[in-house]
């Protein structure tokens, strides 16, 4: 086997012992004294398994445990343990750890688990992979993330879905307002029904009112037959609209008349048809400024506001990105024929760093970019800097030494905020030592 291991314990003897019986095995082996040296060695390197102890000086093996979760998400870790932390090391296989072995160590039994986690991982992956398949294939287009955002987010759509309600929903671009929208229509009693998205920004505003209420023949000029308008072919199912900020002024009454009698006039008709359909909208503009400043309807605004949905941006939930990562890969490699495992852990790390402003879309670009780019089977910090500098660096300077250093900063500023400014605490939570902490702060010239 050529599967690379860390070994991370703070017993020299017993250190020392272990990695040369994990080389005589035929694994690449790299050894940690502590558990900060652990945390740097997998910011340097990729490994296939973390064999940490539980108790080390530095950081202990839960922070080694969060720190693999967070930065390494494909590298697998067992902790060593004695019986007297049993109760943690049950904790740390809630918090995502694969296994635990107990202390004394009995030698064959280590190399016994390795080899099971090792052999087993890439079944694993083809097993999840083929789940994501499956799954993706009956997709009913559900929000992908674990933050407690999105928890939030999708307790909202299950509450509102079974309900006739009109929705807003609200967030910058990119960040996913039509899937909010489908799984809204598709938890629905109109899920058999059709889903119809028109982006309002994307048709002329001369078009507008024909494509969406209809029109009679010879209403206008080229009007050469009578046409259905998007809310008579939505009928009894969903519409879903999309720039909703963007409608002028003029149609905004025609709409109000849609959502208040459930009727509409065509262009050119004087007979009112009634019309059974939902409505979803979005918008990435403040529709309350927009209503005080006269470009927009105050009673449309109160009537499309019954219930707002607001989707942060991805910048304020980065714990989504590598689920978000695994589900964009999974589509593209479907669509491109291609069989990327996902990213490895230097481009999370260069992911987890960069600000994006496009949000979901402009991650989806570049990691379709980086596939077409790429020719392993995960993605890499080459492969993703293939695109133009400029458009993803947090300023001017694109070392990734720099874009990490940036991240760093703002993290440890966010965990200071945490905890009111307590850097004992602060330290405990980003498991660095109170001493590298104020090395830190001090560099960075922060209070």
């Amino acid at each position: 086997m050529s599967a690379s291991i860390l070994v991370a314990e703070d017993q020299e003897m017993s250190r020392r012992g272990l990695a040369q019986l994990l080389r005589e095995q035929g694994f690449q082996v790299a050894e940690a004294e502590d558990g900060l040296r652990a945390v740097a060695s997998m910011d340097d390197n990729d490994f296939d398994l973390v064999l940490t102890d539980l108790m080390m000086p530095g950081a202990d093996g839960i922070t080694v445990l969060r720190h693999a979760r967070e930065h390494a998400p494909q590298t697998l870790v067992m902790l060593m343990t004695g019986h007297a932390s049993i109760e943690t090391a049950i904790e740390a296989l809630q918090l995502g750890a694969q296994d635990y072995i107990l202390k004394p160590l009995i030698l064959e039994d280590v190399v016994r688990k390795v080899r099971h986690l090792i052999e087993h991982k890439k079944l694993a992956w083809e097993n999840q992979m083929l789940r994501r398949e499956i799954s993706e294939h009956f997709a009913t287009g559900d929000p992908v993330g674990k933050s407690a955002a999105m928890h939030k987010l999708v307790t909202l759509i299950d509450k509102v879905a079974p309900t006739p309600t009109t929705v807003l929903i609200t967030g910058e671009s990119g960040v996913g307002k039509e899937v909010v929208a489908r799984s809204i229509h598709a938890r629905s009693d109109r899920r058999d029904t059709v889903f119809l998205p028109v982006n309002c920004s994307a048709i002329p505003e001369t078009l507008l009112e024909s494509q969406l209420f209809g029109h009679v023949k010879g209403s206008f000029t080229g009007a050469v037959a009578s046409q259905e308008g998007l809310f008579q072919r939505a009928r009894g199912g969903t519409i879903f609209l999309d720039e909703i900020g963007e409608i002028p002024l003029s149609l905004q009454v025609k709409l109000l008349r849609v959502i208040e009698e459930k009727q509409l006039l065509s262009v050119g008709s004087t007979h009112p048809t009634n019309v059974d359909v939902r409505i979803i909208t979005a918008t990435n503009r403040d529709l309350k400024t927009e209503t005080d400043a006269g470009r927009f309807r105050a009673d449309l605004f109160y009537r499309l506001n019954v219930f707002e949905i607001h989707i942060p941006p991805l910048r304020e939930r980065r714990e989504d990105i590598p689920s978000l990562i695994e589900y964009l890969i999974c589509r593209h490699n479907r669509e491109m024929k291609r069989n990327y495992k996902g990213v490895d852990n230097a481009a999370m790390r260069l992911i987890m760093a960069l600000p994006w402003k496009g949000n979901i879309r402009e991650l989806d670009n570049v990691l379709e970019r980086a596939m077409i780019l790429g020719s392993g089977e995960w993605i890499t910090p080459h492969d993703l800097t293939g695109q133009e500098p400029s458009q993803y660096a947090t300023d001017d300077d694109w070392r990734l030494e720099k874009v990490l250093s940036d991240y760093e900063r703002f993290h440890i500023k966010r965990s200071l905020e945490k905890t009111a400014g307590d850097k004992k605490l602060a330290s405990e939570m980003l498991g660095l030592s109170l001493s590298t902490l104020y090395r830190k702060l001090e560099k960075w010239n922060v209070a």
